[in-house]
């Protein structure tokens, strides 16, 4: 706990409110930074002695990111543990800009697909690929969920309470059928612990980073990285954003649309007006 009263005051109301060790030591470290500047306590800042403070943090070479931290460290400052919102209510934060998700080749996919030690995790992470669930999702899938006849999977546990249809080809039927035979899961679970509970999320993905490094793709592969390059797949073979964003369980299509920043194969596709001068 820090001596300074403020500083102190903050890491107590951020331990509170849950935030995690290393976001804590960052806001108190930014705080201090502060209060070295104005010669004095936050409490007795101005709120030009804050916009000072701002203005000297936007001239320095750091990205959005860091200046977000900075200006959370501020906010809740001055909101929460000095009951001041005022003074900070001038500040809006840097626009975070969604990185592009990394994705997968069909033939990366199924280079770790074959690097599991469990067979189970290799269905289960199939499955993933196969229908873009997320992990949770998968998790909760049961028995009663395979549609053999109509051919989909009915998702029952999604995000947001919600429920939806995913397809089930063949060649994700047949792996199913062959694990269930040789696994027996506990009822009604579709993927299950030896000891019948479902499997753990973290366990789940320890296995799928062990598979990745022995299948020497060069890639530090997640759950949420197979969901990517299934829904970037889908776009790459003309499937219509609409559809995939049922698929996927996405409530905005804004969520999708980002998908059509990556799908390279599509952009090097588009004719280009130059060949039409092309004699």
């Amino acid at each position: 706990m820090s001596h300074n009263p403020v500083l102190s005051r903050l890491e107590s109301d951020l331990r509170m409110a849950g935030r995690a060790k290393g976001t804590i030591q960052q806001y108190l470290a930014s705080i201090r930074r502060f209060q070295e500047m104005v010669g004095k306590s936050a409490d007795r800042a101005s709120q030009a002695e804050i916009r000072r403070w701002v203005e000297h943090l936007q001239a320095q070479p750091i990205g959005p990111e860091r200046l977000r931290c900075h200006y959370s460290a501020l906010a809740f400052l001055f909101r929460k543990t000095l009951g001041q919102p005022d003074k900070v209510a001038f500040i809006s934060m840097p626009r975070k800009d969604a990185p592009l998700p990394t994705i997968l080749t069909a033939a990366e996919v199924g280079r770790v697909l074959k690097s599991f030690t469990v067979a189970k995790y290799s269905v289960f992470f199939a499955l993933i690929y196969a229908t873009g669930l997320r992990i949770s999702e998968a998790i909760g899938l049961e028995t009663q969920d395979i549609d053999a006849l109509r051919g989909v999977i009915h998702v029952r546990h999604a995000k947001g309470g919600g429920q939806r249809l995913v397809m089930l080809r063949s060649v994700l039927l047949d792996m199913l059928r062959e694990y269930w035979k040789y696994e027996r899961p506990t009822p009604p679970l579709l993927f299950s612990t030896r000891f019948g509970r479902p499997l753990c999320p973290e366990t789940a993905r320890r296995a799928l980073l062990c598979a990745s490094a022995a299948s020497g793709i060069g890639k530090v592969v997640t759950p949420h990285m197979l969901r990517h390059s299934f829904a970037t797949s889908l776009l790459e073979n003309r499937t219509d954003l609409r559809t995939i964003q049922v698929l996927l369980g996405h409530k905005s299509i804004k969520s999708t649309q980002i998908y059509t920043q990556v799908s390279a194969s599509q952009i090097a596709a588009v004719r280009s007006p130059l060949e039409d001068l092309v004699p």
